[in-house]
């Protein structure tokens, strides 16, 4: 147990949903950063102590972390587009320079460890071969500016390393479990799922993580990461098919009969980036082109490391659909048919 609160950033995404749950249910004392003007539900009912703040102020961020002996920074603007200039700043605020404000204040206070929250998309890549964590990240492939930000900061994780500051990062694929309270764009295509509102689907595959995982691997990074190291936590590769068979187990619905080529959908995603979408840069949709080319690489992990140095055991994929599912049901989001 640590001296003094744990805080965590990002409290109300999906990720950091659950690892709140599961820090309260082993006992520790967790402070979470809240930004108003955002929905706080995922925190309803929690024993918790709230404390409003903006990652990009760093007297409100450093306000967050004094008095707490541990740091989960899970909070990131995660996003699928390149949208116009004015996004780009916003990512790259929230991402790095709140990040910084983290790490900073961290060291201030003496904070004990931090745990920052990484993403798959800052990892090497290799056609044909699983990704680690010794990958070097490639800047001149198509990375969206969210790859770009989540690269930078583990730049500045390694840099608050060798300033003295024990920080290590939980590298984070697909995530998909209950709790998902946006919900995130695989829980998006659950509900779709089971309402019989998915009419067609895409082939293609990538490396998810169930959030019970995710939150064990970032505990075990608390608890065993080396300082300046990078782990992978990840469930379990699985195809599109694959996923939409566990789907339609636990929701009883069939598969789309629609299954559209990758290349064509490419196609029309580049058309309707190049065309529509031009006159909304920012505005969230389902396929981009950057969604159809990760799924097309078939990207898979090796997550060796976590499991060697950390001791971190993955659990079956198909338990984080069932549980993703029931959560939904729960809070009335997936209608029973």
């Amino acid at each position: 147990m640590s001296v003094g609160k744990t805080l965590v950033t990002g409290a109300t995404g999906h990720l950091g949903a659950n690892l709140v749950r599961r820090l309260i249910a082993d006992g520790e004392e967790v402070r979470v950063l809240i930004r108003e003007g955002r929905d706080n539900g995922a925190m309803d009912g929690l024993d918790v102590e709230w404390i409003s703040g903006d990652l990009r102020n760093a007297q409100e961020v450093s306000d967050a972390v004094k008095g707490c002996g541990r740091v989960y920074h899970c909070a990131a603007l995660v996003s699928t587009i390149e949208g116009d200039a004015a996004h780009k700043r916003d990512v790259f605020d929230t991402n790095v320079l709140g990040t910084l404000n983290i790490l900073n204040a961290a060291a201030a206070y003496g904070v004990e460890k931090v745990v920052v929250s990484g993403s798959l998309s800052a990892t090497g890549y290799e056609a044909g071969k699983a990704s680690h964590e010794d990958m070097p990240f490639y800047p001149f492939d198509r990375h969206l500016p969210y790859g770009f930000t989540k690269h930078l900061v583990e730049h500045h994780c390694l840099r608050a390393h060798a300033d003295g500051l024990n920080v290590v990062v939980a590298t984070s694929c697909a995530i998909l479990g209950p709790h998902d309270f946006a919900p995130s764009r695989i829980g998006r295509v659950l509900i779709d799922y089971a309402h019989g509102q998915l009419r067609a689907y895409i082939p293609g595959g990538f490396e998810f993580v169930s959030t019970h995982d995710i939150a064990e691997g970032h505990v075990l990074a608390m608890q065993k990461g080396r300082s300046g190291q990078k782990y992978i936590i990840s469930t379990a590769y699985s195809s599109v098919d694959g996923l939409l068979d566990m789907f339609g187990e636990v929701t009883g619905q069939p598969k789309p009969r629609l299954r559209m080529p990758a290349p064509v959908m490419a196609a029309i995603a580049e058309v309707a980036d190049k065309t529509w979408f031009r006159a909304f840069p920012n505005k969230p949709r389902r396929f981009t082109p950057a969604a159809v080319r990760l799924l097309s690489m078939h990207r898979r992990v090796d997550h060796r490391k976590a499991r060697e140095e950390l001791g971190f055991r993955p659990t079956p994929l198909k338990d984080a659909v069932k549980a993703a599912y029931e959560d939904f049901l729960r809070r009335g989001v997936i209608r029973p048919r």
